[in-house]
């Protein structure tokens, strides 16, 4: 995020004031049906050949060929630090005087033809490499202003809302923000293009009803873009017929608003309205061009998301098989941060997008208050059971330090899920993430790596599985400048704009491993190492508690539910769970393993037990924890480990002590946990 100086701010007021910016507009406009169709695209196809220089409007022109694709460039007379620029997505040469004042300034302009793909995402796709090449080869801003007129619109929204934190600023010129007002022809005085839309069809794969009920257009899903605070501006043509605004521009800035973004309407009124509404003279050009300039320049260069990406073994094996084979699993194994939208959704559709042929399986395996210990011991009924997982992404570090897991604790459940995962499939690629907290933060602020990113990294870098360390960028931007925790990322669980960040990282890893793969190349196998400590729970499973010996005093619930008002967490209740609730119940396991330990239900009434295993003394253990009052949550506990391989048994008894903040004496065990 880029935080203006006064006087940008100063200056920013004046020039929307002087010229009369909307935020929002509301008009009245009238009904009459269009008797035109939406004006043909002219095919860019120059005449030149290709990787020679030209003049345009005045500037050397440089055109090129990217991908088999004709693109060009606009290069300045004398271009600014930092290399700012526009990227045109289509009719390059119409209305050029707002990219003539940005070249003379300073800026370059880009474009490349993805004509006839109507912003789907295989053009997304290439406008990805495209950057890429432009920023990283040729050293342009790292920030990009999209241009997008008419059907340009579903370009430049469709590739903002993928890469928010990318893009500088949008101008839009009539955009186009549904496909269903155009080509589809929509409600309000807009027709249908027959043609376009069943290239549209054949583009995205659409049969009729999918394009007619796609909600993924410019207009639709802006929380992200909104978030990254990314101002936009509309010319319209009030009483446009060919792209109506209020199919259009008046929804999307509208639900822009409504997410905090930052959006202004400018309606040209001045001069001849041609071609129903639609082809209007742009008054003060300058002006337009000014709003580029202050949001583009000076330019800022966020810090490298690959500078936290330790890719070591890499992603080769999982991407190889989507390429060739057609299909993959992709599981994502966490706590609350997986479970819940964002980023991971985002992963989803970008893995998709990148391997349109692929028929993929995602597993959703996040659990909110798990870490690594519960994650271990879940991995097989969760992850495993259910196909050959091909790419696991992984995280535990922030449950497992809330959750107050000691460091042994850390990385045997740690290793106990990357060592399970891969004796199960050798093949697999894994990726473990460590998300941002306060008190990670408050860590790295004070230059001490947090204990539990050392544990969890140690595991990684161990089975030289892929690691992205996003506490840490997170750190480094805040320090840097960039956003702020209070207003921007604002909670453990990130805002909208703080997934944003975790994907662009994540789709970075991706991104770089998919330009390094070897399509010729075979998967590999690699040698699984000893273990880091013998004990990790690599063979950690669930055991019903049916299982159990009832001595006295205990009970199976078939579906157990809460009775009180106290939340509880969807994935534990509805079980058999074996219950008591008052003092003096006992029960006894008997089990085959070298560890064994329970998940209970820690509610409001959580007492305390005592256990002992085979004829050791017995312990105490408090079931209430420090949410207890509140909610019913999954506590998973370890009662015994490093035990001797063969069979044990397991004692656990009710007593009278009880937390002074609890209600009672209850212990709930939906799962034994048994390690072998």
């Amino acid at each position: 995020m880029k935080y203006f100086s006064l006087f940008k701010l100063l200056f920013l007021f004046g020039w929307i004031s002087g010229i009369g910016l909307f935020t929002a507009i509301y008009c009245s406009y009238s009904s009459e049906t269009t008797k035109h169709q939406f004006p043909v695209t002219p095919s860019f196809k120059s005449t030149m050949p290709l990787s020679t220089n030209h003049r345009w409007n005045g500037f050397e022109k440089e055109i090129f060929s990217f991908e088999g694709r004709e693109a060009w460039i606009v290069k300045p007379v004398k271009p600014l630090a930092g290399n700012p620029w526009i990227w045109k997505a289509y009719f390059p040469d119409w209305h050029t005087s707002i990219d003539s004042i940005l070249l003379s300034k300073g800026f370059y302009l880009a474009y490349i033809n993805t004509n006839e793909m109507y912003g789907s995402p295989a053009a997304m796709q290439i406008w990805d490499r495209f950057y890429d090449y432009l920023v990283n080869q040729k050293g342009f801003a790292p920030k990009v202003a999209l241009e997008g007129i008419s059907r340009g619109g579903l370009y430049v929204y469709g590739w903002a809302k993928r890469n928010p934190l990318n893009v500088s600023c949008i101008y839009g010129e009539t955009p186009l923000c549904d496909l269903k007002s155009w080509p589809g022809g929509g409600a309000n005085g807009s027709r249908r293009s027959e043609n376009d839309w069943n290239v549209l069809l054949n583009c995205y794969g659409f049969s009729e009803e999918e394009a007619l009920n796609y909600d993924d257009n410019p207009k639709d899903h802006l929380q992200g873009l909104a978030a990254c605070k990314v101002p936009i501006l509309h010319s319209i043509g009030i009483d446009d017929r060919i792209c109506p605004p209020e199919e259009n521009t008046y929804p999307l800035v509208n639900s822009y608003i409504r997410y905090g973004g930052i959006a202004m309407v400018f309606p040209m009124t001045r001069g001849k309205q041609e071609l129903e509404g639609h082809h209007f003279p742009i008054e003060t050009p300058e002006k337009i061009a000014d709003f580029i300039f202050i949001n583009s320049y000076p330019v800022v260069h966020p810090l490298d998301a690959a500078k936290y990406i330790s890719t070591r073994n890499g992603l080769q094996n999982s991407l190889l098989k989507f390429k060739k084979e057609k299909k993959g699993t992709v599981a994502f194994l966490g706590g609350s941060i997986t479970e819940n939208s964002g980023w991971r959704d985002k992963i989803c559709k970008y893995l998709k997008e990148s391997f349109p042929e692929t028929n993929f399986s995602f597993i959703n395996a996040g659990i909110s208050s798990t870490g690594s210990t519960p994650g271990a011991f879940r991995l097989e009924r969760d992850v495993l059971s259910k196909g050959k997982v091909d790419l696991l992404f992984e995280e535990a570090a922030v449950n497992d330090r809330t959750n107050f897991f000691s460091g042994i604790a850390q990385i045997r459940g740690m290793e106990g899920i990357i060592r399970h995962a891969k004796i199960v499939n050798p093949f697999i690629d894994i990726v473990v993430m460590y998300f941002a907290s306060p008190d990670n933060l408050a860590d790295y602020n004070n230059s001490v790596t947090p204990d539990v990113i050392v544990n969890h990294d140690s595991v990684a870098s161990h089975y030289q599985v892929s690691a992205i360390n996003l506490a840490k960028e997170v750190t480094d931007r805040i320090s840097a400048g960039e956003f702020s925790w209070e207003y921007d990322f604002k909670d453990v669980h990130p805002s909208p704009f703080g997934q944003e960040v975790y994907f662009r990282s994540i789709k970075k890893l991706i991104y770089n491993s998919l330009k390094k793969i070897d399509i010729s190349a075979s998967p590999v196998v690699r040698r699984l190492p000893e273990p880091i400590d013998k004990y990790s729970y690599s063979n950690g499973n669930y055991l019903s508690v049916k299982e159990a010996t009832i001595i006295n005093d205990w009970w199976v619930v078939e579906n157990w539910m809460p009775s009180d008002s106290a939340a509880s967490r969807r994935q534990y209740i509805n079980l058999p769970t074996l219950i008591a609730d008052k003092p003096g119940a006992n029960m006894e396991l008997t089990f085959v393993g070298n560890g064994v330990g329970i998940c209970a239900i820690s509610g409001p009434d959580a007492g305390i037990i005592e256990y002992g295993i085979d004829d050791q003394p017995f312990h105490k253990l408090d079931l209430f924890t420090i949410w207890s009052k509140a909610y019913h949550l999954p506590w998973y506990l370890v009662l015994g480990e490093q035990l001797s391989e063969g069979r044990h048994t397991l004692k656990i008894r009710t007593t009278s002590d009880k937390n002074p903040k609890s209600q009672g004496n209850a212990c709930r065990i939906v799962h034994f946990l048994i390690n072998k």
